[in-house]
């Protein structure tokens, strides 16, 4: 074939998926593997969610409710926010690309950090947009040199607050006054995936921000706190006319049916939402204990992850434990070359991961 493709999609990087947990344990000829890699909820979804989807299903036939009205009206309710400054797409991935089609133009700049959370830079690229990217320093936002990178051409700052991979949070008044110091043809895009597993004292508040000078956009998910990855549901709360905008470019039925009524059902089980908090401090607090007793080096976090230096290289450790059905996520491609992420899991899936480790420690540092 010869095929006219734009060198901005030519030289894409495309997002390398996982093999299925069953094709792995094939390959490696083992059962009951764990998966603590991807910073899902560990509890599963919530029962209530469960119930919905199975009344639901002899509905699948029909297109959904393009415009999710009653799970705008529920979480609008909830947040303390109007229904029409919600927008809603198949996960936070697809708001991040309503953003991305809607306010950049070729040539346009979007300032990110590294490491973050990878769709950003692919998304500005694949629009043929132009990538200005600032290291973090010392492991967090280097929200400084972000704005000596801003210029006349730059319409949109990522921000994943808590930052993937490192956990890291950046506070109200460091907040402010990088606001304050931005022009106001910029979008501050506040990426709170994770911001459920926060200490309530460190959050902030997005709504405070959406009628601000620099307009901010928060981001948020239902595929974490609430258990519901598989189903991709996710959001952005922004100012009615961004959200204007975003509804201009995005596809009508984009959240299916099911993920609709698991959403809106997920968001009345406060139960299975305190377990999942309770659980994750509980497990980040033992996890980081034990770990360290290893010899390793963790590090603290307002998330459902952490990093760990094991002190070695961490492909080789991600492979052993492969071997044992304990999966977790070398940082090589983040540019940690001794360190993996682990999502907390439940305490026997915790238990067993601090076994697997520290016997593969053993095995690749002897």
């Amino acid at each position: 074939m010869k095929l006219s493709v734009s060198k901005n999609i030519a030289t894409l990087v495309p997002y390398p998926p996982g093999k299925p947990l069953k094709e792995l344990e094939r390959e490696y000829g083992i059962t009951g593997s764990i998966k603590m890699a991807s910073n899902e909820n560990s509890l599963g979804p919530s029962p209530k969610a469960l119930a919905a989807i199975r009344a639901s299903l002899a509905d699948v036939h029909r297109y959904p409710d393009g415009s999710c009205y009653y799970l705008a009206q529920a979480l609008a309710g909830k947040l303390g926010v109007k229904p029409q400054e919600l927008v809603f797409g198949n996960g936070s991935n697809e708001v991040i690309e309503l953003l991305v089609g809607a306010f950049v133009s070729p040539g346009d700049e979007v300032i990110t950090s590294h490491p973050s959370f990878l769709v950003y830079q692919t998304m500005v690229q694949a629009r043929n947009g132009l990538n200005a990217v600032v290291p973090l320093k010392n492991m967090a936002h280097d929200l400084v040199t972000i704005l000596t990178t801003v210029t006349a051409k730059t319409r949109l700052i990522f921000l994943d607050n808590p930052n993937n991979p490192t956990g890291n949070v950046f506070g109200q008044n460091e907040f402010e006054a990088f606001l304050s110091a931005l022009p106001e043809s910029v979008i501050v895009v506040l990426d709170e995936a994770y911001v459920d597993f926060v200490d309530p004292a460190l959050r902030l508040d997005v709504r405070r921000y959406i009628d601000n000078h620099v307009p901010v956009v928060g981001l948020r998910t239902f595929s974490k706190v609430y258990g519901l990855a598989g189903l991709r549901v996710g959001y952005g709360i922004m100012h009615e006319e961004i959200a204007g905008y975003l509804h201009r470019v995005r596809q009508p039925f984009n959240v299916n049916v099911l993920a609709q009524v698991a959403a809106i059902a997920a968001l009345e089980d406060d139960e299975h939402y305190q377990q999942t908090l309770a659980m994750t401090r509980q497990g980040i607090s033992w996890l980081a204990r034990e770990i360290d007793k290893l010899g390793c080096r963790t590090f603290s976090t307002q998330t459902n992850f952490f990093l760990v230096d094991v002190g070695c290289d961490c492909r080789i450790l991600y492979e052993k434990m492969l071997g044992q059905g304990v999966i977790v996520r070398p940082m090589s491609a983040y540019g940690f070359p001794t360190f993996i992420r682990i999502t907390v899991g439940t305490p026997s899936e915790n238990e067993r991961l601090v076994k697997s480790l520290a016997q593969c420690l053993g095995a690749v540092t002897k």
